[in-house]
């Protein structure tokens, strides 16, 4: 148990002063090409639901295959250095920097006014259409990615990495993976990627809604609005969003930014309206994108404190 929490100690160290490797390919690219490649095999003829479950398993089964003999190797060469492999495994697989650097990539043309450069710099981050949008509606982007990435690519696998090591953070981010390229509602996904969404969905359960809860309970609350008003808005909020999970997220932020995220979005032309977070006691500025960043670093910190709590109970009750 102790080598397990060092390696996540070090793996989390290793994605703030590092973050993703430079020249070197990152493995959900290789998770990536995997699921595309048996996706165009599987996804065709009939029993789509039962042939995306299958292709699923068996994703992640081989995702947690590979680590599983890097970490026996690994081990077997000594303890020290299982740990270090495992540490640099659950680094890799954390993505705060990643996500402050490319919150940041849009921060700063805002700030020289440029708004070319942010919209083209939004759209490397967001689905949605970037064009035409102005100064709040880019930072609303910036700050909705932030905030619900905050857990799908922070809380989320740094949970699983303290429960069953690199082997689980792995698992998770293949799972992750499969949502995000075939987790879609449309014809060609809707029930080949039905169980991988709804796989997703029970994986992000609890890591969603702790790390919405640590960002209300932790993070500097930039309104005149009382613990408890923020709380109830949050966990009203949370349950009007589309996914079962991500509105814990964005209503966590709306709330303790005094801020309104949610509204109008529009993908490649179709007009979509997702349901309104919190209250609008300030406009959306710049600046919120710098303090989202902040509330990210502060509720993975806390997320991090409350599972070292969790492994020293266990270990002193074993």
């Amino acid at each position: 148990m102790m080598a397990l929490v060092i390696a996540c100690i070090i793996g989390l160290v290793f994605d703030l002063i590092v973050g993703d490797p430079p020249k070197m390919p990152h493995p959900v690219r290789w998770i990536g090409k995997l699921i595309q490649a048996q996706t165009e095999l599987w996804n065709k003829g009939r029993m789509r639901k039962f042939r995306g479950m299958v292709m699923s398993l068996a994703v992640v089964g081989t995702t947690m295959f590979v680590v599983t003999a890097i970490m026996l190797l690994s081990y077997h060469v000594s303890p020290l250095f299982g740990i270090l492999v495992e540490g640099l495994l659950i680094g890799i697989g954390l993505a705060q920097r990643s996500l402050k650097e490319a919150a940041m990539a849009v921060y700063e043309p805002l700030v020289k006014g440029d708004f070319a450069e942010a919209r083209v710099k939004l759209s490397w981050i967001v689905g949605r259409d970037t064009e035409k949008l102005d100064e709040d509606e880019i930072v609303r982007g910036v700050v909705e990615t932030v905030s619900e990435n905050t857990s799908d690519g922070v809380t989320a696998p740094l949970f699983y990495a303290f429960l069953f090591g690199a082997i689980g953070l792995w698992g998770y981010k293949a799972v992750n993976t499969l949502d995000s390229m075939i987790g879609y509602k449309n014809d060609q996904y809707k029930d080949f990627g039905m169980f991988a969404a709804k796989l997703d969905d029970v994986l992000n359960f609890i890591p969603s809604r702790l790390t919405g809860l640590l960002m209300v309970l932790g993070t500097k609350n930039e309104t005149n609005v009382s613990l408890g008003k923020r709380l109830k808005r949050w966990a009203q909020d949370a349950k009007k969003h589309p996914s079962p999970n991500s509105g814990y997220l964005e209503a966590a932020t709306a709330v303790q930014l005094g801020v309104q995220l949610g509204g109008k979005n529009t993908y490649k032309g179709v007009v979509s309206y997702r349901a309104i977070m919190g209250e609008k006691l300030v406009p959306l500025t710049k600046e919120h994108i710098a303090t989202s960043v902040i509330h990210m670093r502060i509720a993975t910190l806390l997320f991090m404190l409350v599972m070292l709590t969790v492994e020293v109970l266990i270990f002193a009750i074993t």
